[in-house]
């Protein structure tokens, strides 16, 4: 199971945990590095998806199928709250959903087919990373300096809290686009990424018309792209420009299109 997603579940929300109280008011209104969102924002979407996983709400058809438009209409839901009550939804539910993912990596569940609207279908288990990957991405990327406007720091990230919020996004690679990003690929990519969570995964095209792409492990193509699996997260969410963080070796058209159109949620 995903044991390690949920330990860097737990150790990026405890890293949260220690910046929020040197945050003051005038901080908390600040544009973060998240387009639209100020810091207390950031936080109240992540406390939006605590209070989803602790007490789901019913299937809402009028819902945005776009899941970045969902998460805007759950913040825009909040923007009249004073900075305590989005505070207090966050302290209060993310407790129970760390302890809720801890659960899931338990059988006979743990494998269960979760789909995720508007992100793909993911065994239970790994839902873990998905919290890994969230809260790691908002923490260092859309809040703290120097992308965000808080000017703390924070010890440097290991491996264990970067290695699952990149699994994560592997994970999602083939379903969060569909067939938009499909088309880029029709040879295999290599992905190599070193320092803190470190992977090599070659990127194969979808074998068929209403096929996926697939991700697999090791590097099984003459193309690839070279970055580190920090900035990783950082331009596969189009947060920075790809150009300016890969090295691409092999066929650099190949790799491009696909470079181009890559973005995860």
């Amino acid at each position: 199971m995903t044991r390690a997603g949920i330990a860097a579940a737990r150790s990026s929300t405890a890293r949260l945990t220690e910046i929020v109280p040197q945050v003051d008011d005038e901080q908390w209104e600040l544009p973060s590095a998240c387009n639209g969102w100020r810091v207390i924002d950031v936080v109240a979407h992540l406390a939006a998806l605590a209070s989803e996983a602790v007490d789901p709400p019913p299937p809402d058809p009028s819902l945005p199928k776009n899941r970045e438009r969902y998460h805007d209409l759950r913040v825009d839901e909040r923007r009249g709250w004073s900075h305590a009550e989005v505070l207090d939804e966050w302290r209060r539910s993310t407790p129970r959903q760390l302890d809720l993912l801890e659960a899931a990596q338990e059988p006979p569940g743990a494998d269960e087919a979760v789909e995720v609207p508007g992100l793909g279908t993911y065994p239970r288990h790994l839902l873990a990373n998905t919290m890994a990957f969230n809260v790691f991405c908002h923490l260092r990327n859309d809040m703290l300096a120097p992308d965000g406007p808080l000017p703390f720091t924070l010890p440097e990230p290991t491996d264990g809290q970067v290695g699952p919020a990149v699994d994560f996004m592997l994970a999602g690679l083939p379903q969060m686009q569909g067939p938009e990003l499909t088309a880029t690929v029709d040879t295999p990519l290599v992905l190599h990424l070193t320092g803190p969570g470190a992977t090599t995964v070659t990127v194969f095209p979808a074998s068929g018309p209403d096929g996926e792409l697939t991700v697999a492990p090791g590097a099984d193509a003459i193309t690839r792209v070279h970055s580190t699996a920090l900035d990783f997260i950082a331009w596969a969410t189009t947060r920075k420009p790809w150009r300016d963080h890969c090295r691409i070796t092999g066929n650099a058209s190949a790799a491009t299109p696909f470079l181009d159109c890559l973005n995860i949620i």
